[in-house]
């Protein structure tokens, strides 16, 4: 059997070389290139994400896609933006990130029994991948839950991230619905749902930190008879 970690680190290799998607490549690279004005120092990622946590992880936190200005300036999913900002403060909270904060790659940020991936590798424009681009990227999602055999429970932010979870793990009828806290069994996983951190969702309030502590309170209960 192929180490955990080996098996991680050559699947991402692959997810940093890929180049399936021309609009997707074209994008992070040109966002790249330009940046923002407040972020013109920094040296863009400007490639594909790959997941980030730990390799013995009984959770799976899975989103939508690299932030332009965030994932895909400093190279680590949901670090350097503010869905990030309430995703690792949460995970502080439940006890699965040692610190409480995310701005770069270096910044010392680890994950324990908690591993934190999106649906689709590389930002989007307008933050809305295409069809086939989500699917050109789901084999690398069924790789990771193959080779992260610990997984039990996978905590989807959105509902672009449970139909991506769904497809992955393949044969659920009827599709189960999306809803924050909604829980589906599918394959070997329970599936929990959850309101994703976007701005659009906290700033109106359909999404409190309180209502995301709960999510990952709930996951931790569900995996907790996982060994």
């Amino acid at each position: 059997m192929v180490p955990m970690s080996n098996g991680l680190n050559a699947l991402n290799g692959q997810v940093v070389r890929c180049r399936l998607c021309p609009r997707l490549v074209a994008w992070r690279e040109e966002v790249a290139r330009t940046k923002r004005a407040s972020f013109a120092n920094d040296e863009y990622w400007g490639r594909p994400l790959p997941g980030f946590g730990d390799p013995r992880a009984r959770v799976l936190v899975l989103g939508l896609a690299p932030a332009a200005h965030g994932g895909n300036r400093t190279g680590r999913i949901f670090t350097g933006d503010r869905s990030g900002d309430w995703l690792f403060r949460a995970l502080h909270r439940a006890g699965y990130a040692n610190q409480p904060t995310s701005v770069d790659a270096r910044d010392g940020l680890e994950l324990e029994d908690c591993y934190v991936c999106a649906a689709v590798r590389c930002a989007p424009p307008a933050n809305r991948p295409t069809p086939q681009e989500r699917d050109n990227c789901l084999p690398y999602l069924v790789r990771e839950l193959e080779i992260l055999a610990r997984v039990s429970v996978i905590v989807c932010l959105g509902s672009f991230a449970w139909d991506a979870a769904l497809r992955a793990i393949g044969g659920v009828r009827p599709k189960p619905r999306f809803g924050h806290l909604a829980q589906a069994q599918a394959g070997g996983f329970t599936l929990l749902g959850s309101y994703h951190p976007s701005q659009q969702n906290t700033f109106t309030g359909r999404l409190t930190e309180a209502m995301l502590d709960e999510a990952f309170v709930r996951a931790r209960d569900l995996s907790s008879g996982h060994t």
